[in-house]
């Protein structure tokens, strides 16, 4: 996983489906953050893009898709800012 993989997953984590605007069901969840497809939903791209973003199997991403998944995950600048950067590193 890239250091872009392994950021997004740590940020889909600690965003609640609620905090992202996202609506609640009164079901148990498995996971406490949001789910890869709940992402992709709210950053209006495929979920299957966000699958190989995180497990680095996408060469470039472009800053529109990076733009909206920081808008998605409710970054702050200096959050959003450590993104882009990941996403420019090159991969080990």
């Amino acid at each position: 996983m890239t250091e872009l993989g392994s950021y997004l997953r740590a940020c889909r984590a600690r965003i609640t489906p609620r905090e992202a605007g996202m609506p609640t069901s009164a079901g148990h969840r498995r996971v406490s953050g949001l789910r890869r497809e709940e992402l992709a939903v709210l950053a209006g791209v495929g979920v299957d893009y966000v699958t190989r973003i995180e497990q680095g199997r996408v060469g470039t991403v472009s800053v529109e898709v990076l733009t909206a998944l920081a808008r998605a995950l409710r970054l702050d600048p200096d959050e959003r800012e450590y993104l882009l950067r990941c996403a420019a590193a090159p991969s080990r």
